[in-house]
C-alpha cells in the first residue's frame, strides 16, 4: 500500500461520516411506513373481501399478489437509480416519488373494491361483465401500487448499501427492519382503533365509511414518514460515488452490463432460489390469517386486525437481538437454518391452535411465529447484502427484491388457492382447511434449508469481481 492510498482512505473516512444510531432509527421510519401499508392490504382488505364481501379467496389472493408480480421491474428501477440521479440524488427522489404514488393508489383500490361489491348483487360471487370489468380495474390499480412499491423499496434498500459498511451492516439491517415491525404494531393499533366501532354483521355503508377513513389517514402518514426518514441521509452518508473510480462508475454500467455481472456466478441463481422458496414458505398465511381468525375463532374485524400486534411484537423482539447478539455468535448461515426450523414448528402450532378455537392460543402462536420470522429474516437480509456488488448495488438489490416480491406474490396466491381447495375437499372442517396452508408452509421451510446449504459467498464474490473487472476493461478498450 502506498502512502497515497493511506491518505485517500483517511480522506474518504473523514469526508463520509459513519451512519449513527439515530439516523439508523430515522431510516427505519420508511420501513415502518411500508409495514403500515401492508396491514391495510393484507390485514384489512383481505378480510373484508374474503369474509364481508364474499369474494373467492383465490381471486382475492391473485389481486393482492399483483404488486409482487410486477417486481421484475425492481432490477430496472435499481439500475436506473444507479445510472441516472434525479434531483442530484441516486436514491432519495425515487423513494419519495414511489411513496407518493403508492399512497394514492391504495386509496383508489378501496374505491374500486366498493364498486365491485355494488355490481355483484348476488349473495355469492357471480361472474358478469361488470364484475369482470371492475376486477380488471382493481387489478390495474394494485399493479400501479406494486410498481410504486418497487421504485421506493428498491432504491431505499440500495441506499442502505450505500451508507453502510461490512462491520455495521447487520446493525443497520437489525434496526431498520425492527422499525418494520414497529410499523406492523402501530399500523394494527391505528387500524383497529379506526375500525373498533364495527361489529359483526355491520351494514356495508358503515363498513365503507370506516374503511375509507382508514385509507385516507394511514397512507398520508406513510408518505410523510418516507420524507422524514430519508431527507438529508444520502447527501451526508452515501459512499456510492466513493466506491468506484470516476471513469468506470455506475453511470457507465448499463443494464446489459449490470445483467452480465448479476449472472456471472451460479451462486446468484442458487441464492435467488433460496430466497424464493424461503419467502413463499414464510408468507403463505398472509391472505388467510384474518379470515382464519374470523371464521374459526369468531373474531370481529378490529380484533383480527390486532393479531398483527402479536406477530409484530415477536418479530420486533427477534430483530432487536438477532443483528447484535445472534448473528455475530452463530453466523448468518446457521442463524438462517435455525430460523427455518423454528418457522416450520411455529406454523404447525398456528394450525393446531384452530382445534382449540381459543383466541389466546392463536395469539401465543403468532408471537412464536413472529420470533422465528425475525431470526430468519434478519440473518437472510444480512447475507443478501453480502451478496451485492457496490458498483451495481441497485441492480443486485433489485434482483434480491425481485426474488422476495415474486415469491411473496406466489405465496399469497398459494395460500388463497390451498384454502379454497381445502374448503371444497373438507366443507365441514374449516380447521383442517386452514391447517393445510400452515402445514405446507412448514414443509417449504425444510426445503429452503437444502438450498441454503449450497450457497457459497466466497465463490459469489470471486466470480462477480472477475465479471466486474471484465466489464470495466471492455469500457477501456
Amino acid at each position: 500500500m502506498t502512502s497515497g492510498d493511506v491518505f485517500d482512505t483517511q480522506t474518504e473516512s473523514l469526508a463520509v461520516p459513519k451512519v449513527n444510531l439515530m439516523t439508523m432509527f430515522r431510516l427505519g421510519l420508511f420501513q415502518m411506513g411500508l409495514s403500515m401499508m401492508s396491514i391495510l392490504t393484507l390485514g384489512v382488505l383481505n378480510r373484508v373481501m374474503i369474509q364481508e364481501i364474499a369474494i373467492p379467496a383465490t381471486l382475492v389472493s391473485l389481486v393482492l399478489a399483483l404488486p409482487a408480480f410486477v417486481s421484475p421491474t425492481r432490477i430496472l428501477f435499481g439500475q436506473i437509480s444507479d445510472a441516472k440521479p434525479m434531483l442530484g440524488y441516486h436514491r432519495t427522489a425515487y423513494v419519495w416519488i414511489g411513496a407518493g404514488i403508492f399512497a394514492i393508489a391504495a386509496f383508489l383500490a378501496v374505491q374500486v373494491m366498493w364498486q365491485l361489491n355494488t355490481v355483484n348483487i348476488a349473495d355469492t360471487w357471480i361472474w358478469t361483465t361488470q364484475t369482470i370489468g371492475w376486477t380488471g380495474v382493481l387489478g390495474l390499480v394494485f399493479a400501479v401500487y406494486g410498481l410504486a412499491i418497487c421504485v421506493s423499496g428498491t432504491t431505499f434498500a440500495a441506499l442502505l448499501v450505500d451508507i453502510s459498511e461490512e462491520d455495521n451492516r447487520s446493525q443497520v439491517v437489525g434496526i431498520v427492519w425492527s422499525m418494520l415491525m414497529v410499523g406492523i404494531i402501530v399500523g394494527a393499533i391505528i387500524s383497529s382503533s379506526l375500525l373498533k366501532q364495527l361489529t359483526a354483521g355491520a351494514a356495508i355503508e358503515t363498513l365503507q365509511a370506516a374503511i375509507n377513513r382508514l385509507f385516507m389517514i394511514v397512507p398520508g402518514i406513510v408518505f410523510v414518514l418516507a420524507i422524514v426518514a430519508t431527507i438529508g441521509v444520502e447527501k451526508k452518508y452515501s459512499r456510492f460515488s466513493k466506491r468506484s473510480i470516476p471513469g468506470n462508475r455506475e453511470d457507465s454500467i448499463t443494464l446489459a452490463k449490470a445483467w452480465s455481472i448479476l449472472t456471472a456466478s451460479p451462486q446468484t441463481g442458487i441464492f435467488f432460489t433460496f430466497l424464493l422458496v424461503m419467502t413463499i414458505s414464510l408468507f403463505m398465511q398472509d391472505p388467510i390469517l384474518e379470515p382464519y381468525a374470523g371464521e374459526v375463532f369468531k373474531m370481529p374485524l378490529a380484533e383480527s386486525t390486532r393479531l398483527n400486534i402479536f406477530y409484530g411484537t415477536g418479530i420486533l423482539i427477534a430483530y432487536g437481538v438477532t443483528g447484535f447478539l445472534i448473528v455475530p455468535r452463530l453466523g448468518k448461515r446457521r442463524t438462517i437454518k435455525l430460523g427455518c426450523i423454528l418457522v416450520a414448528l411455529s406454523a404447525l402450532l398456528l394450525g393446531l391452535s384452530g382445534f382449540s378455537a381459543n383466541p389466546n392460543f392463536l395469539k401465543f402462536g403468532l408471537v412464536i411465529f413472529g420470533l422465528s420470522t425475525g431470526f430468519l429474516t434478519t440473518a437472510a437480509v444480512s447475507l443478501m447484502l453480502d451478496l451485492t456488488v457496490a458498483e451495481a448495488a441497485g441492480t443486485f438489490i433489485g434482483a434480491w427484491g425481485l426474488a422476495q416480491s415474486i415469491s411473496r406474490g406466489i405465496a399469497v396466491v398459494i395460500g388463497g388457492a390451498v384454502l379454497d381447495l381445502g374448503r371444497n375437499l373438507l366443507p365441514n372442517n374449516l380447521v383442517l382447511a386452514y391447517g393445510s396452508v400452515f402445514s405446507l408452509e412448514a414443509v417449504g421451510m425444510l426445503v429452503s434449508i437444502w438450498f441454503l446449504s449450497r450457497v457459497n459467498v466466497t465463490e459469489f464474490q470471486t466470480n462477480t469481481k472477475q465479471a466486474l473487472a471484465s466489464v470495466l476493461e471492455s469500457d477501456l478498450d
